[in-house]
């Protein structure tokens, strides 16, 4: 049955879509999608377990501490971090996946000396298999080799290679290279392993890593990076991120503690030529005092004295600062593009020297590290040397300022020094050279005491090991395999295998010409169907009878009753039945319809019209010699020629009696009308069998006389382009109110015996029938 609601059909050369047509099309041939669905999940599996690697996804998160996304220290411990630059989030995530990084992470794992277990099907990595790892000596002379076999002696602790055994943490020599073996801590006993190692290029390992992992923030206003890997052993991927955050970690501490050194230097450096000046001042006071006995000065001389220490002191402090300047405008004119280290700006108090200066070491540093590992075409690069070369210019301007300021203080202290020194010329000249040294003394002092407070705390800046990230989330892989996704694959398995059907079905059926479905005969004419009759194979001409209850019998019942669809009744009782091409069954449709019509009680004539090449008498075992063409002959009368059918009572047989050798003329002599309208006298329905229209044109001539006409299409056999060609042949060469009955259709599928398909429960049984005696009374009849 079809549902109006998921029907659309559009008649002529229109298309349709039916939801019903489509399960009925392809799920006959249920069989062909169960064997291509099993062999695809078959494969499917197979490539599964055998062919791909099944990854496992290992995620860690560090937090980066950036200021400016509120992750700044405590108190004390950024008293201890004073030499610690500020990071870029973005900029360090470049950092973290650097070829540099990588390559230690490499190094420091021995991942270019991979372990595999050999096995009858699939090598796997034996990473936790194994029971050593292996390190080479020289990583620049490696020479990638593939498949050395070695057994380890766990009594002894030694690696067997060819024959020769070596001990574990000592570099051998072996024929493949200077290696040494040492115990594997992911160590995890199997039985009877097969392993062999092979050494690969440590940089196509690194690359390799590289396109595997993936750093990103979490969110843009956190400074947590999240760090991802897939690798086809879980230890294996954890191991990497742990040893990718340590060596970033390690890289940080680094950066800081050459800052704080530099700093370190330049302190001591300071305080060498400090200490050189305190000593030579307290010799000369020393020498001073006991030359002239001056021990005390006059009151007058104290407040001098020190108002002039203080100015000394500002000037000491001026005159360091410049010195930190000069150092600082040294570095810029001898600085290229390389990283270094930065000076010390210690004294000077401007925070935005500070930070230009900072930002330059930092881009520098950032700029030669990603310089190494990325090229200097790199984009990221391009940006880091546009930005050096922004500060270059900020900092020297902001050099120039401070000095001009500085010198101008300078200036300013040494004239009101000047006005004091006014003074001296009214005290005692002994006191006034004692005042005059003193000074002196006490604002390198007070330089001194600066430098040492600040050399202890650039001290313990560099002792200490605050790293600027601090570890969220150790690395920890997934517990079940992140890739391949086994569910997908299997959908997409049963998806291609049932495409492949349906594929298959539908290239078989369009490759062939003939008419195969009913919507097939819809799209290319006009024309109603009336029934469908499906293909039997029978030795019986008369497929149905009294009491029977075949699936084709009340097929032809459904066909009897479409006759009122028609028009055809007690008045209009004229039926042509005629066809295309001879071998579709026309024969077979008039002789069981007319039998059909005589079951009801009413008396059916059937004509056997077609005087080319008739078959109704041969079937039917018929012995009588003449028939409707010696009537039309005038040899004949009507009476004469009409003959009691053996089947039913009610069904009277006309047949062609002697072939003539111009059939379309005898039709056309006018006789033929005479005896139709006689025998609408006789009975209440005439079936006649015509010759197929293609070869002649008998069917176009005797329909002019009938009520309605059968054109019928077999399943399997009529071609399309017959069909396609009714509706045009009918405007020249009319039918009368034609109508289609699609014959010999065949069931789809690989199982016959199904009634149809459709289930009604009628008896398919084709040897139960045979042993109705009257079917075994007819000569071989072929249904369809």
């Amino acid at each position: 049955m079809q549902s109006a609601n998921n029907k659309i059909v559009r008649r002529g050369n229109t298309t349709s879509f039916d939801i019903t047509e489509l399960w009925a099309k392809y799920f006959v041939y249920w069989p062909l999608f169960l064997v291509l669905i099993v062999v695809f999940l078959a494969g499917a599996f197979y490539y599964t377990k055998y062919k791909v690697v099944p990854m496992y996804e290992s995620n860690a998160r560090i937090l980066i501490k950036d200021q400016t996304r509120g992750t700044d220290d405590s108190k004390s411990i950024e008293d201890l971090n004073i030499v610690a630059s500020k990071k870029i989030i973005e900029n360090e995530k470049e950092v973290i996946q650097s070829r540099s990084l990588i390559s230690d992470v490499v190094k420091n794992l021995s991942l270019y000396a991979p372990v595999y277990q050999e096995g009858r099907i699939k090598t796997n990595s034996a990473y936790t298999n194994s029971p050593i790892t292996i390190q080479v000596n020289n990583l620049n002379d490696v020479k990638p080799t593939s498949k050395i076999y070695f057994t380890y002696d766990s009594a002894f602790s030694q690696v067997l290679i060819a024959g020769n055994r070596f001990p574990l943490n000592q570099w051998v020599t072996t024929s493949k290279g200077v290696f040494k073996f040492t115990s594997n801590k992911h160590y995890a006993p199997i039985k009877d392993p097969h392993l062999f190692f092979a050494i690969e290029d440590p940089k196509a390992v690194t690359a390799g890593i590289q396109s595997r992992l993936t750093v990103e923030s979490v969110s843009k206003t956190s400074s947590i990076i999240n760090l991802s890997i897939r690798d086809e052993i879980a230890d294996r991927g954890n191991d990497i991120l742990d040893e990718l955050i340590g060596a970033y970690n390690r890289s940080l501490l680094n950066d800081k503690n050459s800052l704080a050194k530099n700093t370190l230097s330049f302190l001591e450096e300071r305080l060498f030529h400090i200490s050189k000046d305190l000593d030579s001042i307290e010799h000369n006071v020393q020498q001073y005092r006991a030359k002239n006995q001056a021990i005390d000065i006059s009151t007058q001389g104290q407040l001098f004295l020190q108002n002039v220490s203080t100015n000394d002191q500002k000037v000491g402090e001026i005159n360091m600062q410049l010195a930190a300047l000069n150092e600082v405008g040294n570095y810029l004119a001898a600085k290229n593009d390389n990283a270094g280290i930065a000076p010390s700006t210690m004294g000077v108090n401007d925070p935005v020297l500070e930070s230009l200066i900072g930002q330059l070491s930092e881009a520098e540093t950032k700029y030669e590290r990603l310089r190494k590992t990325t090229g200097e075409n790199n984009q990221l690069v391009v940006s880091l040397k546009d930005q050096m070369d922004r500060l270059r210019p900020s900092i020297r301007e902001n050099i120039q300022n401070q000095r001009a300021n500085l010198q101008a203080t300078k200036k300013n202290l040494l004239s009101t020094n000047s006005s004091y020194s006014s003074l001296l010329n009214q005290m005692p000249k002994k006191e006034r050279e004692l005042i005059d040294i003193s000074r002196e003394q006490n604002g390198k002092k007070e330089i001194y005491a600066f430098l040492l407070k600040k050399r202890e705390e650039i001290a313990l800046s560099y002792a200490s090991t605050v790293s600027d990230s601090k570890m969220v989330d150790k690395a920890e892989a997934s517990f079940m395999p992140d890739a391949p996704n086994r569910k997908i694959i299997f959908i997409i398995a049963v998806m291609v295998a049932t495409g492949l059907g349906i594929g298959l079905i539908t290239l078989k059926d369009t490759l062939n010409s003939k008419i195969l479905f009913r919507q097939e005969i819809e799209n290319l004419t006009v024309n109603p169907i009336i029934g469908e009759v499906s293909y039997q194979k029978s030795d019986n001409p008369i497929v149905i009878g009294d009491g029977q209850r075949t699936f084709i019998a009340e097929q032809f019942r459904k066909l009897r009753n479409g006759l009122n669809f028609l028009g055809v009744n007690a008045k209009k009782k004229r039926l042509l039945v005629t066809s295309t091409i001879e071998g579709e069954g026309k024969s077979f449709i008039a002789t069981n319809l007319a039998l059909s019509l005589a079951m009801t009680g009413k008396k059916v004539a059937l004509l056997e019209l077609d005087l080319h090449n008739p078959s109704i008498s041969k079937k039917l075992d018929i012995k009588v010699k003449t028939g409707i063409s010696d009537y039309l002959a005038g040899e004949k009368e009507l009476d004469a020629i009409i003959v009691n059918s053996e089947v039913n009572p009610n069904l009277m047989i006309l047949p062609a009696g002697t072939l003539p050798l111009n059939p379309s003329e005898l039709i056309l002599n006018g006789k033929i009308k005479e005896m139709l309208v006689a025998l609408d006298l006789k009975f209440d329905y005439i079936v006649i069998d015509s010759a197929p229209v293609s070869p002649v044109s008998d069917a176009y001539v005797i329909s002019e006389l009938c009520d309605a006409t059968l054109y019928v299409i077999r399943h399997k056999y009529t071609p399309k382009i017959f069909v396609q060609r009714i509706d045009q042949d009918n405007t020249i060469n009319q039918l009368k109110n034609v109508a289609i009955v699609f014959n010999g259709v065949h069931v789809r599928g690989f199982f016959k015996n199904n009634a149809y398909g459709y289930g009604y429960g009628y008896m398919t049984d084709v040897k139960k029938k045979s042993k109705d005696k009257k079917a075994k009374s007819k000569s071989s009849y072929i249904a369809s």
